[in-house]
């Protein structure tokens, strides 16, 4: 039997494949427009699309970006949580709330990014984080 807080481990994943995915739709049409052609640049500098494309078109690959950034450490403490043997309770509780909280931060970040809303988001979700990697911390120690 699974614990049942590798569900929302698993949700976070697909989540990330949505915003990789949505990314792709908006950035790659944005660089064609812009005139940037793919089969001739060679890399290129943190933010420096920023400086030619619309930012509506650098949203969602900034959420994808953060995607890959604080929920390493959420991947960690379920993952721990799930192998120490944690079947569910507050732990799976407080994943989904940080999983949920996460996808509306993206849908936020990606659509009208208004950073007020973005931010209570963020901390919302990070003090869900703090819940598990706490409770984490417990059943190792």
């Amino acid at each position: 039997m699974h614990a049942e807080i590798l569900r929302p481990v698993v949700v976070l994943v697909a989540w990330s494949l949505v915003m990789w995915g949505w990314m792709v739709a908006v950035r790659v049409p944005a660089l064609k427009a812009a005139g940037i052609d793919l089969g001739r640049v060679r890399g290129s500098k943190p933010g420096q699309l920023d400086t030619i494309l619309p930012p509506k078109a650098q949203w969602p690959a900034h959420n994808y970006n953060h995607l890959m950034e604080q929920p390493t450490i959420f991947y960690a403490a379920a993952l721990t949580l799930a192998v120490s043997g944690d079947r569910g309770g507050l732990a799976a509780v407080l994943a989904w709330t940080y999983v949920a909280l996460r996808i509306a931060h993206s849908i936020v970040q990606s659509t009208t990014n208004m950073i007020g809303v973005r931010f209570l988001l963020f901390v919302a979700s990070t003090a869900a984080l703090i819940g598990l990697a706490a409770l984490a911390a417990v059943a190792v120690f």
